[in-house]
């Protein structure tokens, strides 16, 4: 049995829950998502859920159908103890990417979270240029960042990263950790405390899954040993899947990303890059590129060396990946406003001639 604010209910769900009480709806929160079926928490403890018919086909894409840290409506079967979800409730925040193929569409990787934990271990994965694309993604979620190095034994020098990182992204909280020794554990859970919602997001390896079992004091997911030959954990996490811990908190782990797309994060980058974008405020030109264009506050900064090369080029390589990603966005409205169009079109040719008969 679970009571509702250790879930993570909270007055913004509740507003929303009054218009399914007087249909005798019960809440619960998504835990594991396989496909159409579900795994979720409520006060009835863990219940398995499916989505109605009416749900799956009116829903636009994949993205508005339910995700693990979702809040969800529907009937429950107490003898099956089972959920027939109705409705997604609106969501708090979401951390999204484009989806990892050729699809123009958004995959939500977490949703209703709290905190994003973004963990790099200090060995062949750390990378300032990755955690720029994190970083974007967390600012455009509406959670908070927080930056976990991992594997502090494997480099002499983590206080100099550490500090590296705190200037580079001042307003995210930076942990160090090693998870095999349980050193930096009790300032995730000091964050983690009862109620909010942490996701772990990362490369394959990074330590994830140890950091989550140190969290819950025990063997509560599987882990590998490092690779010898790369000098990096294995991956093991397949899905996507909400675990409480007992110091109250809850984690959403995740399987390692091997790369992060943006999706829709503009505001996104302008926090990631808050110096840049107070730049570009004083360029010339509204339009600037930060290339070559006479006047540019921001290619000035470059010389003095108020900004690093690297920084601006890393700047506008996200900057034209999400112009690109707008682009192909409205090529795909397009396309199927069209196909649209043509369907009405034929409704309407099959009206006129049954009227003609």
């Amino acid at each position: 049995m679970y009571n509702l604010f250790q879930l993570g209910w909270n007055e913004f769900f509740e507003n929303q829950y009054q218009l399914y009480q007087e249909q005798n709806y019960i809440p619960a929160r998504v835990a594991v998502e396989n496909k159409q079926r579900y795994i979720l928490y409520s006060v009835f403890g863990e219940i398995s859920g499916e989505i109605t018919g009416r749900l799956l086909y009116t829903s636009e894409t994949a993205a508005h159908l339910p995700k693990t840290g979702d809040w969800v409506a529907g009937v429950f079967f107490e003898e099956e103890k089972k959920i027939i979800i109705h409705s997604v409730l609106e969501r708090k925040s979401k951390i999204s990417r484009k989806a990892a193929d050729r699809k123009v569409e958004e995959q939500i990787i977490a949703s209703n979270i709290d905190y994003v934990f973004i963990i790099q271990s200090l060995d062949n994965n750390y990378n300032l240029r990755r955690l720029e694309r994190y970083l974007t993604s967390t600012y455009e979620s509406s959670a908070e960042p927080v930056i976990v190095l991992n594997k502090t034994d494997l480099n002499e020098n983590s206080l100099g990263i550490k500090e590296e990182v705190k200037n580079y992204f001042p307003y995210a909280e930076v942990i160090l950790t090693n998870a095999l020794e349980g050193t930096g554990i009790n300032k995730i859970k000091d964050i983690l405390i009862e109620g909010k919602t942490g996701v772990f997001v990362g490369s394959s390896g990074v330590g994830k899954t140890t950091i989550i079992n140190m969290l819950c004091g025990n063997e509560n997911l599987k882990t590998n040993e490092i690779s010898i030959a790369v000098k990096k954990g294995k991956h093991t996490t397949t899905r996507r899947e909400m675990i409480i811990i007992p110091s109250g908190g809850i984690i959403i782990d995740t399987p390692g990303m091997r790369e992060l797309q943006l999706w829709n994060s503009n505001n996104g980058l302008s926090s990631s890059f808050s110096e840049i974008e107070l730049l570009a405020f004083k360029c010339k030109f509204r339009n600037c590129s930060h290339r070559k264009e006479t006047g540019c506050a921001v290619i000035e900064a470059l010389e003095k060396g108020i900004i690093s090369e690297s920084q601006l080029n890393s700047f506008n390589k996200l900057w034209r990946e999400m112009e690109y990603l707008k682009i192909k966005q409205d090529k795909n409205a397009f396309l199927k406003k069209k196909e649209e169009q043509k369907k009405l079109h034929k409704e309407i040719k099959k009206i006129y001639k049954r009227r003609n008969y």
